[in-house]
């Protein structure tokens, strides 16, 4: 296994750059309740959390990966470097000691990534002189202008299907009225045939000014929409932007999803506050992206 350069200075590489296994290894260590060696509290409390963010963790299935993902989003400071200083600050150095190979061979990786320039597609010669109508990242729209500039939007909406009852609500109170908001509805908007990870992150983060998430019991059930969610946060660490707007438009059994708990929602259970529903999220969506 490759150990990472010695050059590379681990408190400019981003914690995104730790994979899942590194994750998950970490929380097998600090996930148990040990009372000689300091356990995932103790590296939270490191982190900055407070105690009623720490107690608001407790009910996560993996408090301690819970809490990389809630720091990473919320921090401009979450870096590898700075993860392997809490370690040592609350004496885990067995942790730093056992994981240290995996995160240099995740840092290694995350260096090349960004090293690496983009691959030209792939031609034979029979097709050489043949010239596709549309580029891969501007023909992904309905109104996309293959020889002008690409379609944006004022926000990505992420939701599950089974919300998209209220996404044709949002559509009409946001579209069709004075707001004349213009939305990324992924199923209405974006042309088949393309990746779907890579068209997303394009539409996030080039496209849209903001995105708002849906949430409900079955988003938290939902991959493309936790890959949505996290990407477009580790866009703008600690909300600096407000890029992304969370909304509850109806009552969950299950708690809401930890990640999102330090952004301001729009909340559309709270029967007092339903009429100014609406006009709050539409004014966070026309706010210039310069102003913010």
């Amino acid at each position: 296994m490759a150990c990472v350069d010695s050059e590379v200075n681990l408190w400019s590489i981003p914690l995104v750059a730790l994979n899942v296994t590194v994750r998950k290894k970490l929380a097998l260590y600090l996930n148990p309740k040990n009372t000689v060696a300091a356990d995932w509290t103790a590296v939270a409390e490191a982190m900055g959390f407070s105690y009623l963010e720490i107690k608001n963790h407790e009910a996560a299935r993996s408090p301690a990966e819970s809490v990389l993902e809630n720091w990473q989003a919320r921090s401009s400071e979450a870096s590898v470097g700075k993860l392997l200083s809490v370690l040592n600050e609350v004496e885990r150095k067995d942790v730093v000691e056992d994981l240290r190979p995996l995160i240099d061979e995740d840092v290694r990786r995350y260096c090349e990534r960004q090293k690496k320039p983009p691959e030209p597609p792939l031609q034979v010669a029979e097709v050489d002189s043949c010239v596709p109508r549309t580029l891969e990242k501007i023909g992904i729209t309905l109104d996309d202008d293959p020889e002008g500039a690409p379609e944006l939007f004022d926000a990505f909406i992420c939701y599950c299907h089974s919300d998209f009852e209220f996404v044709h609500e949002m559509i009409r109170e946001l579209e069709q009225t004075e707001c004349r908001l213009k939305l990324c509805v992924f199923d209405r908007d974006v042309l088949p045939g393309s990746c779907v990870w890579t068209i997303t992150s394009e539409l996030i983060e080039k496209r849209c000014k903001r995105m708002v998430v849906v949430i409900s019991d079955e988003y938290l059930d939902s991959d493309a929409c936790d890959f949505q969610t996290k990407f477009a946060l580790s866009l703008c660490p600690g909300a600096r932007g407000k890029r992304l707007i969370p909304v509850k438009y109806k009552p969950m059994s299950r708690p809401f999803p930890s990640i999102l708990r330090f952004l301001t929602i729009c909340d559309y259970t709270r029967p007092l506050t339903q009429d100014w529903f609406w006009k709050r999220l539409a004014k966070a969506l026309s706010q210039p992206a310069s102003h913010i």
